[in-house]
């Protein structure tokens, strides 16, 4: 795998530039030798590959509680599992919009 496997909608984590004080001060950090302000490409996959995962690994999770409660709409297995996994504390809530997303797309296939 590489860093331009990460889909286009994957969000990209977002740092303020500035912090207020009596002084401006910009958040960055070295990398590498580099400045870097936000999340790097590397850091990026990281997380894209970190939920990729996580969607493969609920996949049968969803499946199993579609099979447990027939005729429930799929949107109530999905928040099901938001729930679960935002208790968690395992990502972002821009990441769980994508991880959901992704895991309803695995369950239409």
């Amino acid at each position: 795998m590489n860093q331009n496997e990460v889909p286009e909608d994957f969000p990209r984590i977002k740092i303020p530039a500035v912090v207020t004080g009596a002084q401006p001060k910009i958040c960055a950090r070295e990398v590498d030798g580099r400045y870097v302000v936000g999340q790097t490409e590397e850091e990026r996959f990281e997380r894209w590959d970190f939920c990729e995962d996580l969607a493969q690994q609920l996949l049968p999770v969803a499946r199993r509680d579609e099979t447990e409660h027939p005729g429930q709409a799929r949107e109530k297995t999905l928040r099901r599992v938001r729930i679960s996994v935002s208790q968690k504390g395992w990502c972002s809530e821009e990441e769980l919009d994508w991880l959901i997303r992704r895991l309803a797309a695995l369950l239409q296939a």
